[in-house]
């Protein structure tokens, strides 16, 4: 009987050690169980389309000859490099594309943060009304500006035939003079309100004992803005010229809206060109190594970029 009672505690203690390690082992896996959902989005829809890129740069897959599909290794990349001179052409216009618009939107950019930073009445609604190009989608800015472009109708014709700079109207987007700086200023107005918005919220962020300090010392606002406010700045404007050097290499609906490469290629980006290649050629082998190049180049800009602003080590300190 005595045995029998032992036993049965023995059992009763050894079921009540097994419960808590087992709940434990189950509480384990929930929280991979939450992110699951995420993590099969992101494999289906980044790490597979990316698997799909690089398998079909390997291809030749053209859908008007598919007879002559099939695997062809690195002939599609020799191609590139040493058969299309669109391809540099492209990439030269696309590193000046790139060039004028970070740059330009950055010094704009920092104007309009530093002009919403101080006080003045109206300062809110002006704040809002700031971001307003950043909200407008890309077609919508497309059709905006190419009305305002507009040989016959366009606003921009309009006021300069009225100050007497023009004598007639002028087909902005098709003559191979003003194509290209057509499309910078129809992007530059709406891009710099990223470099604004994320640059006034960190001047928002600087102490403001330092400008006071600066104030007792005597400088001046150049050396507070030199000294004080771009050494505060410095992380945000290396990671805000990084995304948008990204954003505006891959940009392709303004410009596509607008001139759709034209005229004479004059403004045909890389994108344009891949996008030519594989959507309007049908040639999805040789876009697919394109693509595969342009993503190489952005990869070594983005590491070399911020190995030289030393970025990292500044975010560690």
């Amino acid at each position: 009987m005595e045995n029998g009672l032992r036993l049965q505690e023995k059992t009763a203690s050894y079921k009540a050690r097994e419960k808590p390690a087992a709940k434990f082992k189950y509480e384990k896996w929930i929280p991979y169980l939450f992110i699951s959902p995420t993590v099969l989005l992101v494999f289906g829809f980044l790490f597979y389309p990316l698997g799909n890129v690089f398998y079909y740069s390997l291809q030749n897959y053209n859908l008007t000859t598919p007879y002559y599909n099939g695997f062809i290794g690195l002939d599609n990349f020799v191609k590139i490099f040493t058969e299309d001179p669109q391809f540099f052409s492209s990439l030269g216009i696309t590193f000046k594309w790139v060039v004028a618009q970070v740059g330009l939107q950055l010094v704009f950019g920092m104007g309009v943060a530093l002009l919403l930073n101080q006080t003045f009445k109206f300062r809110a609604f002006a704040r809002a009304a700031a971001f307003i190009p950043w909200a407008i989608s890309g077609v919508l800015a497309s059709v905006m500006w190419s009305l305002m472009y507009n040989e016959h109708m366009g606003v921009i014709n309009d006021i300069l035939l009225k100050l007497g700079i023009i004598d007639e109207g002028k087909a902005w987007l098709a003559d191979i003079d003003t194509a290209f700086p057509a499309v910078i200023i129809a992007e530059l107005w709406r891009g710099i309100p990223f470099f604004a918005i994320t640059l006034l919220a960190s001047l928002q962020s600087i102490p403001v004992e330092l400008y006071e300090a600066a104030k007792v010392d005597g400088a001046g606002r150049l050396k507070t803005f030199l000294y004080i406010t771009l050494p505060q700045l410095k992380n945000t404007i290396v990671l805000t010229t990084l995304l948008r050097t990204i954003w505006e290499f891959n940009n392709i609906d303004l410009i596509y809206n607008l001139t759709g490469g034209g005229p004479a290629h004059q403004t045909t980006t890389l994108t344009m060109y891949i996008a030519e290649q594989a959507i309007h050629g049908s040639n999805f082998g040789y876009g697919s190594a394109l693509t595969v190049v342009s993503c190489a180049i952005l990869l070594v800009f983005a590491i070399a970029y911020l190995r030289i602003t030393r970025f990292e080590r500044e975010a560690k300190e």
